[in-house]
């Protein structure tokens, strides 16, 4: 897998998506035997990941068991909660005890590691020794809404590799500028991205959006930059991935990325809204829509409601399998609405594309 790669993946079963998505990349090919492979998923708080905050046990055991499946034996699983919140409670809430069991791998704690202090564009940081002592370091983030930085994925994700000390001085110092930095002296070599199910706008989870897909690459700038399209954001909305891009971590270059859809997205699993996510649904009349396609939906009419604009939208947006090859008047989102008046192409659209659509019908 090259810098400018991205695999995605469709579904609904967790373990077989992170090993298509692994299998694919072809990482074990490409590393010793000895090497110490550690495992950074996202356990911001400790409650299970159908609220959309936290990532899914099956992608992290699925992860493990492909290393051991090709001999690899140093394996560890290494995160903090956030400040106030227990880790351990975290790994017993995802049932981690049990893959130590099982498959002999190891728990760091973050707040109880070692730290080394390491200067980066000015900010002196904290980072556990055990991150930075790793050969192969496995970002495995949530994509979902977070309350201060707009969105969360794989840069944000390394926030969990130092002190608490460090999160503290974080906030105080703004986070995007020294987010990008944390990143300069460790970034993932590899990023899984859950995106089954990620919060809406809020990073402890409660109105998860599904849209039933995980996605790959090895530049956490060009993970970011997608992952904020398919949120309906433009990356001049996260600063922290534009200065990460200053700061020679990645790309945001997405129009030279190489991105490759591993299957398609044909299942309508069934959905279940909550909250502001219900409230959203009044906007849509879905039939047998994709979950990719309707998340993408929900999260762009997040975004126009945001910015104060989706109330003026005068009529409701189709979308699903059900309209293809029909005509109609009105507006649709994805291919199988190319027959109506107006409609988004696209098998998903990203929510990005669907919010510049919807904006643009607003306006005439």
């Amino acid at each position: 897998m090259q810098p400018n790669d991205i695999a995605m993946v469709y579904g609904n079963d967790p373990s077989g998506m992170t090993r298509k998505l692994l299998d694919h990349c072809g990482i074990a090919e490409s590393l010793s035997k000895t090497a110490y492979i550690v495992l950074k998923p996202n356990l911001v708080i400790a409650a299970t990941a159908d609220g959309g905050a936290t990532t899914h046990p099956e992608i992290v055991e699925a992860v493990i068991r492909y290393f051991k499946d090709h001999g690899f034996a140093n394996i560890s699983i290494v995160e903090s909660a956030w400040v106030g919140d227990s880790t351990a409670r975290a790994f017993k809430v995802h049932g981690y005890e049990r893959l130590v069991e099982e498959y002999g791998i190891t728990l760091v704690d973050v707040k109880k590691d070692s730290y080394t202090t390491i200067e980066a564009h000015g900010f002196a940081i904290e980072i556990s020794d055990t991150i930075m002592d790793s050969d192969f370091l496995i970002s495995l983030p949530v994509l979902k809404g977070h309350c201060q930085t707009t969105m969360t994925c794989a840069l944000k994700n390394m926030k969990g590799c130092i002190s608490d000390r460090s999160k503290r001085q974080f906030h105080s110092w703004g986070l995007h500028d020294p987010i990008a930095a944390l990143n300069t002296v460790r970034k993932a070599d590899l990023v899984l991205v859950d995106s089954l199910n990620g919060d809406l706008d809020f990073e402890e989870g409660g109105n998860p959006v599904q849209t039933n897909r995980m996605f790959a690459g090895r530049d956490s700038v060009l993970v970011d930059t997608f992952g904020a399209s398919l949120m309906g954001f433009e990356t001049s909305e996260i600063p922290y991935i534009e200065i990460a891009e200053e700061f020679g971590v990645g790309s945001t270059d997405l129009a030279s990325a190489n991105i490759v859809e591993l299957n398609r997205d044909t299942t309508g699993a069934p959905y279940r809204p909550s909250g502001r996510v219900h409230e959203l649904e009044d906007y849509t009349v879905a039939s047998s829509a994709c979950s990719a396609c309707y998340g993408n939906l929900i999260h762009a009419l997040a975004r126009l409601d945001e910015r104060g604009i989706l109330s003026d939208l005068n009529q409701k947006i189709h979308i699903g399998q059900d309209y293809k090859g029909k005509t109609g008047c009105g507006l649709g989102v994805g291919i199988c609405t190319n027959g109506f008046t107006r409609s988004v192409p696209g098998c998903p659209p990203k929510a990005l594309d669907i919010v510049k659509f919807i904006e643009k019908h607003i306006q005439d």
